[in-house]
């Protein structure tokens, strides 16, 4: 079974950062807090989580990209006294991209940066259905920007899919174009996401420090993914690659968590030494590595 997972890298001690979100969503569940050694960003904190009911994966080194709001969790919270104590405790020493209050979307919302970096739409749901809580929800902004529905429609045809409502921009929308997408809701897999195009100047666009993982168990799987999403030959190590509109994915083998945990230190690093080696990754070769 194919999974999709959001990985967000972070440039903080990974302990502040798992501090800040169990005090926002005490229902967190640890999956696992490990290190990594000998990576070219030197030893790296990782960590695995449930964040309310969606699964994370945490890296923290110094790296040379951030977050941005390219990438950001929106928040489906039951009532406005949530929305106000969530935007309140997320925000703390970050940044406000829109301001707590009252928009045509809903009666109580914000989007916030945490002091981590990390963006955070925080909306009051009450009446609405949802099967999940937080919502990763990516911004097609400068080259990219009218390119969301065409990227989210290969996503969805990829895995098999469905896009679940488009919304798009009217005529007097500037500097947005109207029939560009203003939110669009979609699955992949199990998870539920959304997406929009922003025409507006920004700064910012997608980068490496929020990726999605496409989990498989074969390698038809994995040269599946890579070959349908890779158009970035220069960004392609490790696993990792970028699409033709710059999302990044990491496309990783569960084998891959299997052999990493085995309690034989040598078959580790003989394993993480041929994986650092590859683009894509190769489990014929990963199994061969951890039989020395």
């Amino acid at each position: 079974m194919v999974q999709f997972i959001p990985h967000l890298w972070f440039q903080a001690s990974l302990k502040e950062v798992l501090a800040l979100y169990q005090r926002a969503f005490p229902e967190t569940q640890l999956l696992y807090e490990n290190t990594l050694d000998g990576t070219p960003s030197g030893t790296v904190s990782m960590a695995g989580l449930i964040l309310a009911n969606l699964e994370l994966r945490f890296l923290a080194s110094p790296a040379p990209f951030q977050l941005n709001p390219s990438f950001s969790l929106l928040v489906a919270c039951q009532g406005t006294t949530e929305v106000d104590h969530l935007t309140q405790l997320l925000g703390e020493d970050g940044q406000v991209l829109m301001p707590l209050g009252s928009y045509p979307f809903s009666p109580r919302y914000s989007w916030v940066v945490d002091r981590f970096g990390l963006s955070w739409q925080v909306m009051d749901f009450s009446g609405r259905e949802t099967s999940q809580r937080l919502i990763p929800t990516l911004m097609y902004t400068s080259q990219a920007a009218g390119h969301c529905e065409e990227a989210i429609r290969h996503y969805v045809h990829l895995a098999g899919s469905s896009i679940s409502h488009v919304d798009r921009y009217g005529l007097l929308a500037e500097p947005n174009r109207p029939m560009d997408i203003r939110h669009l809701g979609f699955q992949l897999g199990d998870m539920v996401m959304a997406a929009m195009d922003s025409s507006a100047p920004h700064d910012f666009t997608f980068s490496e420090a929020a990726s999605l993982i496409v989990e498989v168990d074969s390698q038809e799987e994995l040269d599946y993914w890579w070959d349908n999403l890779s158009s970035d030959p220069e960004a392609e190590r490790c696993g990792w690659l970028k699409d033709a509109y710059g999302v990044s994915w990491q496309i990783v083998p569960r084998r891959l968590g299997q052999l990493m945990g085995s309690p034989d230190e040598e078959a580790r690093s003989r394993v993480r030494d041929a994986f650092l080696a590859m683009k894509k990754f190769n489990i014929a070769e990963l199994e061969k590595a951890a039989l020395g």
